[in-house]
């Protein structure tokens, strides 16, 4: 189908005027090197990031600071902070809440969805919000877990502390939170009565992997190990503590791990456990080829994930020497724009590449509030995967013809401010032109230019002016460029193109 200039928005569409601001910040240009480096390690390339990096020095530069958050000077991230005064309750309080009938739990997980979403729009601490993302999708916990979302709120904070720390300090911290003990039964695991959930998926998903060789005997001392951390959400009262009254004391053998097991305060011995299996060569490897496919390859050298694996059990499971690693070895900077984005990947990205500065919301139409249908009719919202293994990582998972279809609509929706716009601020469309007159091809390579850092190809050049009806030579006006149809087609259409669904 082609779409003209003259052609008419769909008036249920159109959206109310918006509030604007002038955009000045220039193009996103950076070396192809860093370009990479910062779309696999960011939510999104912006002219103000592009802008940071070079400040810093370059992308490894900015890399190296971005490992080291709490020096970050981050304004964007604080004023999200504020948008949500659920963000600030215990899980007590979301219970007890529940319980008064004053605020479903449910109400306090969309709003840390929304939280989260926003933080990654605006935080300038970028490579946290994406190693937040990678470990809670590795360790995960369902949102809308009917038990666990009291304490999902909290456990968001466990990995947000311990992202950039070590793994076996994030390990020891999330198996025993509360939120896995519901999620996957733990909380309800006695020496009497173990349950295996969380003992098998502990050594399937979270460690060293199902094809590490470990039996049915290594699951269930696996299990036996984690009793005792339990969790009463209805009686006798709210509250999570460890009973050594429901610890199994018998010796436990596991993949070589080996204790006598004989407190009945076994908590000790589950967290050298856990040590132990942070540290295993097999958790060093899955680990290693699970970082690889999800920010260099769906498949990996056997060379990186050895030498990712080698930075991670040198440093004694360190995350940010096992980060460096992968992005020093040559395969990482052979994987540019090879790795499609996932749905939650590409709105946040959008969202940033079109200026969108979303503001403190007031109403369920607000822009934070309302994104949270948006993007979840994109199928990946924040933390929703049901089952304990998490979202695919692997680009096959989100490379149908549905998902890029509803990607397309997400974006026109975006780039014409048809929904959501309220309370937010969007640079105004005469502020995004280039000196004008100038050519179609002109005006095309510099939307490019501000949203992606470099220009697109002759072939999606060529798609553009043949969706808009003109040849790329045109001459156009402002007034020609701001026509309905034409700036609005010109963004859509690179978002819509492999500049975009790629990272």
């Amino acid at each position: 189908m082609t779409l003209v200039p003259t052609r008419p928005a769909p008036i249920r569409r159109r959206g109310k005027p918006v509030v604007t601001y002038d955009e000045r910040q220039g193009p996103s240009v950076l070396p192809a090197a860093d370009r990479h480096l910062v779309k696999r390690f960011s939510w999104g390339l912006t002219p103000a990031l592009a802008a940071q990096v070079r400040a810093a020095g370059g992308g490894r530069a900015w890399f190296a600071k971005q490992l080291q958050p709490a020096n970050v000077a981050d304004a964007p991230g604080a004023a999200v902070n504020t948008w949500f005064p659920s963000m600030r309750l215990g899980p007590r309080q979301i219970f007890q809440n529940q319980e008064d009938e004053v605020q479903g739990s449910w109400e306090v997980a969309a709003d840390l969805s929304r939280w989260t979403v926003g933080r990654r729009i605006a935080s300038n601490r970028q490579l946290h919000e994406v190693m937040v993302d990678f470990w809670s999708n590795l360790l995960n916990v369902s949102l809308f877990h009917d038990d666990a979302v009291f304490w999902r709120m909290d456990y968001d904070r466990v990995i947000r502390k311990h992202a950039l720390t070590t793994f076996e300090a994030l390990l020891r911290a999330t198996i025993t939170h509360p939120a896995m003990g519901l999620y996957l039964d733990n909380a309800y695991s006695s020496k009497e009565s173990p349950n295996e959930n969380l003992g098998r998926e502990l050594l399937e998903l979270h460690t060293v992997g199902v094809d590490a060789g470990y039996t049915e005997d290594d699951v269930k001392a696996s299990a036996r190990m984690l009793t005792g951390y339990r969790v009463d959400l209805w009686w006798p009262s709210f509250r999570a503590f460890y009973d050594t009254s429901w610890h199994d004391t018998q010796p436990v053998q596991v993949m070589g791990f080996t204790h006598a097991n004989r407190s009945a305060d076994g908590r000790a011995a589950t967290l050298a456990y856990l040590s132990y299996l942070a540290k295993h060569p097999a958790t060093a490897q899955r680990l290693a080829h699970r970082l690889c496919v999800k920010f260099v390859s769906d498949q990996p050298t056997r060379a990186i994930v050895n030498a990712v694996a080698r930075a991670y059990r040198a440093s004694g499971t360190a995350i940010k020497p096992t980060l460096r690693a992968l992005v020093d070895h040559p395969d990482f900077a052979a994987g540019a724009g090879k790795k499609v984005r996932t749905p939650t990947e590409d709105y946040v990205a959008a969202v940033r590449a079109l200026g969108i500065r979303p503001q403190a919301p007031t109403t369920d139409e607000s822009f934070a509030n309302a994104m949270l249908w948006q993007y979840g009719e994109a199928g990946q919202p924040p933390y929703e995967w049901p089952a304990p293994n998490g979202y695919p990582e692997v680009d096959g998972a989100w490379a149908s013809a549905g998902r890029v279809l509803t990607s397309f609509t997400i974006h026109r929706d975006l780039a014409a401010r048809w929904w959501p716009t309220e309370q937010a601020r969007f640079p105004s469309y005469a502020s995004m032109l280039p000196p004008m007159p100038a050519t179609l091809a002109q005006v095309i390579d510099h939307q490019a230019l501000r949203m992606f850092g470099h220009k697109p190809s002759d072939a999606v050049r060529t798609g553009i002016a043949q969706l808009l009806g003109m040849p790329l030579t045109t001459r156009l006006t402002k007034d020609d460029a701001l026509a309905y149809w034409t700036l609005r087609g010109i963004l859509s259409s690179l978002l819509d193109s492999p500049m975009h669904l790629h990272r």
